[in-house]
């Protein structure tokens, strides 16, 4: 009977400690696949988290880009018409400075006119002096021989009388020849003069007008400005979660299954025929080391040493 009750402890041994193994490798199990799926919540969670900083990094790019973009456009256009007012501008003060040559060139050649007419008219009155003086001078001669002729008349008669006449008029004819030899020269000069005065007046003429301003004409528009290409944008690439290796499952299974192996080996273990129980679990419970129950042939129990 003691047998029997040794037998059944160490099966029940056996078992407890398969049922125990088996329910340590279930919460271990578990244990594992509740980190496991903490873990991969946590990879989606960082995966999440940098997608939608992906996402709103790749969107203020393209904002920074469109605005820049912008910015360079309106300061183009702005650059653009600032330049062309400021080349109408030049023209304009071209125009004006033009002008005012024209109306400086006008100016000197109705100068040179009035400074011709001058010397012509100075020319004129010196040329007519003479005359004056000449005529004045003949009138002066006239008188004298008048004069000469009356004393000679006179004093004189008969043949001297005559070449006295005629020496007086000799000498008019003398001083007329002079005369007019003078007034020919005073008009010759008077000629070369008015000659001069045109070349002059023709020489200030033509200085006047290459000084003059070549009319300026007006520059062709600047450019216009051309946006350049616009920007290819490529959306960022989806943050996948990082791998997490699955636990690795221990077997449920195979602890109760050993206890139950070894609950029937302690079964099996029993000697019916000598009435011995040597236990499986080792040697605190077999062989030599154990301790033997024995059944006397009246029912007494014998015991060696068990523990």
């Amino acid at each position: 009977m003691a047998v029997l009750w040794a037998a059944g402890i160490g099966a029940a041994t056996s078992l407890i400690g398969g049922i125990f193994g088996a329910s340590e490798a279930d919460k271990q199990n578990q244990a594992a696949q509740a980190n496991y799926e903490e873990q991969k919540r946590a990879a989606q969670a960082a995966a999440d988290v940098q997608n939608e900083y992906n996402k709103r990094a790749f969107e203020v790019e393209k904002q920074n880009y469109y605005n820049f973009r912008q910015y360079e456009w309106d300061t183009a256009v702005r650059s653009w018409q600032y330049n062309q007012s400021i080349q109408d501008f030049n023209y304009l003060q071209a125009i004006k400075q033009f002008g005012k040559s024209v109306e400086n060139t006008r100016d000197q050649l109705t100068y040179n006119n009035i400074a011709m007419q001058q010397a012509y008219e100075g020319e004129q009155v010196a040329l007519n002096e003479i005359m004056n003086e000449t005529v004045f001078a003949g009138q002066g001669a006239l008188v004298d021989q008048l004069q000469a002729e009356g004393q000679a008349a006179l004093r004189q008669a008969g043949g001297s009388r005559a070449k006295g006449l005629q020496s007086t008029i000799a000498s008019m004819g003398r001083n007329a020849a002079i005369m007019d030899a003078s007034l020919s020269s005073s008009v010759e000069q008077m000629r070369r003069n008015v000659r001069d005065i045109n070349l002059r007046k023709y020489g200030s003429d033509i200085s006047a007008q290459a000084s003059m301003m070549i009319q300026p004409e007006a520059a062709p528009d600047l450019m216009q400005p051309t946006p350049a290409p616009e920007r290819i944008f490529i959306e960022p690439m989806k943050v996948m979660p990082g791998m997490v290796s699955a636990p690795v499952q221990q077997s449920v299974f195979a602890p109760l299954i050993s206890g139950i192996g070894s609950a029937a080996a302690s079964v099996a273990s029993v000697d019916w025929s000598k009435n011995t129980y040597n236990s499986p679990l080792g040697d605190r419970y077999s062989s030599s080391a154990s301790r033997q129950y024995q059944y006397s042939p009246s029912g007494a129990e014998r015991a060696g040493p068990f523990l």
